[in-house]
């Protein structure tokens, strides 16, 4: 897992990307890459599986992220 990996991510913001000196996220040092679709708030079902690489703890604005199952 690189910090790479989290951008776009709402909590990039701690990967060191602050005023405040926080310098790594705290879901990063557990963090795994796992597929996953993105899936926009507006978009209405079905949806098509065609899944992305994302950290299991990213998260970003207008979008929810769904497993397979």
């Amino acid at each position: 897992m690189k910090k790479e990996e989290c951008s776009n991510c709402e909590d990039n913001f701690y990967n060191g990307n602050n005023d405040l000196g926080v310098k790594v996220c705290w879901n990063f040092k557990d963090a795994k890459i796992i597929k996953r679709k993105k899936v926009g708030l507006n978009d209405r079902p079905p949806y098509n599986w065609k899944p992305q690489k994302f950290p299991n703890c990213y998260k970003q604005k207008g979008y929810v992220f769904i497993n397979e199952k």
